[in-house]
């Protein structure tokens, strides 16, 4: 599994990402970018499973970087990760193409666990999602 690359203009949200998954998730992370034409180049270099990305980031938006990293990567999940949930509902983001779920920052980052697990395991595993969610504890 190649794991999880976050893009965020925020190193101290990078950070707690990272910690996040890697503490309290069966999942790692490959790579971190602070902007969307780093997170496209970086997801073309580590063929990532799934993309935290920011909604705000300078240069370009989440939202306009999306298709473009579906379009690479096909298979890739990606999961808006964002401040301004309550502006862009779930709809609204599949119609910029290729966002998976969105997540808001001010939403409890223990859910962002739940989401990881269900979004990265395979339907026909469900016996493997029950036992990644039981020996996975939250700190």
């Amino acid at each position: 599994m190649a794991g999880i690359l976050i893009v965020d203009d925020n190193a101290n949200i990078r950070r707690l990402l990272r910690s996040f998954v890697e503490t309290n998730t069966g999942f790692e992370v490959c790579g971190e970018a602070e902007n969307a034409p780093e997170g496209i180049e970086k997801a073309k270099e580590l063929q990532p499973d799934l993309i935290l990305l920011d909604l705000t980031l300078p240069s370009m938006l989440g939202t306009e970087a999306a298709p473009i990293l579906k379009r690479l990567l096909p298979q890739v999940k990606i999961v808006l990760f964002t401040m301004h949930e309550d502006g862009v509902n779930r709809a609204l983001a599949s119609r910029f193409g290729g966002v998976d779920l969105v997540i808001g920052k001010a939403d409890s980052i223990l859910n962002l666990r739940e989401h990881l697990i269900a979004l990265l395991t395979p339907v026909d595993s469900a016996t493997g999602a029950t036992e990644l969610r039981k020996n996975t504890k939250i700190n």
